[in-house]
């Protein structure tokens, strides 16, 4: 059996985006996914890609998908010679269930796969799919020969097969191993960024790098990556980066918030304020609000409510100055004859008909009635700031 290179195809993203081929040579989705393939050689089940066979050594190829999901493997040979290993002729059933790990050949197969040469490296590729793909212009599936040579063309060729499958429908998976001779530990490894929408600005360390989707060798070590795009909030991210592994980092970008700043203050200082129903915190204060209209209320014990509704812009300062006025207490005055008031000595009018209202300061004041012929009624009152204080005076004869 040829060497084996299996490179999984990953499925990413909404819509349907052209399928990219990445530096390598691989098919790429350039939409973020949720389905997952992973895809390893039994040498290596750590995925680092240093696995070593000599020619005619048996080899296992394991593959599982974190979702339902047909699956196709191919070997690419040192050579460029492209064999299909998943449908082949001797197993057609390529439908994994979620989170199924599944190994070929399969335990009690009646064939076997064996590493055969040119010496060098090999990659195994891995195509997931919810739905099942066409290969019928691209492979023969009893003879498991592929009509194209090399990985970039065999990638070339899956991008037009993947073509009318959703793109968050499909994913791609690759492990490369060796062949005949051992091979000195990679220096570097590899980061991949991707970002929904593409051509956004990647910085590494600070330093400007490119534009997604990028494909970077770094040495190992963990780096810190910002990724700006105009109109869209920045994002930041650590990654470590490992030798020989390629680390994917897949952003969907948050469109930027269109927000104004909002001041509020008040006389007195300390008022409560809701903006938009919400209490937000007391005056004075600055906050930042998506640009629009906006209610704010300010509410302060003693005093009346505050309510103003204010236009937020992008990038300006709305201001709201609110002098807050004092609840007064509301006093009634009762009399059983037409009789003068006096408050704090301080003259409020006359009981006509028997009755006085009046609007007053609160606090504990002296409340004094006179009607001619008729004894002084005097009395200290508590008049609290939003209520009534009811006062009946009985004025005697003298």
């Amino acid at each position: 059996m040829q060497r084996l290179l299996v490179a999984l195809l990953l499925v990413l993203g909404v819509g349907w985006a052209a399928p990219q081929i990445s530096p390598q040579g691989i098919i790429v989705n350039p939409v973020p996914t949720d389905l997952e393939v992973r895809v390893w050689v039994d040498k290596d089940p750590g995925r680092t890609g240093s696995a070593v066979y000599q020619v005619g050594d048996p080899i296992r190829i394991f593959v599982t998908v974190n979702q339902d999901a047909y699956v196709y493997l191919f070997n690419v040979n040192a050579d460029g010679r492209v064999d299909l290993i998943l449908p082949n002729a001797f197993d057609r059933d390529n439908f994994l269930r979620a989170r199924e790990v599944r190994r070929f050949p399969p335990p009690g197969a009646r064939y076997e796969f064996q590493v055969s040469g040119p010496e060098g490296e090999d990659r195994v590729l891995a195509v997931a799919s919810k739905r099942p793909l066409s290969l019928e212009d691209l492979a023969e599936i009893e003879r498991g020969r592929i009509k194209v040579r090399g990985l970039e063309s065999l990638s070339r060729a899956l991008s037009i097969i993947v073509r009318p499958v959703p793109d968050r429908d499909w994913i791609t998976d690759s492990v490369r191993y060796f062949v005949g001779r051992p091979v000195a530990a990679p220096s570097t490894g590899r980061l991949l960024v991707e970002t929904v929408p593409s051509g956004a600005r990647v910085f590494i360390e600070g330093e400007f790098r490119g534009r997604a989707p990028l494909a970077l060798d770094l040495r190992p070590g963990r780096y810190e990556v910002e990724v700006e795009l105009e109109g869209f909030e920045d994002y930041e991210a650590e990654v470590r980066i490992r030798p020989g592994r390629t680390e994917r980092l897949s952003v969907r970008l948050v469109p930027e918030r269109r927000q104004g700043e909002l001041v509020v203050d008040s006389t007195p200082a300390g008022a409560e304020v809701f903006v938009d129903g919400a209490f937000v915190g007391r005056t004075p204060l600055s906050l930042r609000l998506d640009e629009g209209r906006h209610e704010v209320l300010l509410r302060l014990e003693g005093h009346r409510e505050f309510a103003t509704t204010v236009r937020v812009r992008r990038g300006e300062t709305s201001h709201v100055q609110a002098r807050l006025t004092p609840l007064k207490a509301t006093l009634e005055v009762r009399t059983n004859v037409e009789a003068r008031v006096f408050l704090d000595g301080f003259e409020l009018g006359r009981t006509r008909d028997g009755r006085l209202v009046a609007e007053v300061d609160p606090g504990v004041r002296e409340l004094v009635v006179l009607a001619p012929g008729y004894r002084v009624f005097v009395s200290q009152v508590a008049l609290e700031a939003g209520a009534v204080q009811r006062i009946f005076a009985t004025l005697s004869r003298r």
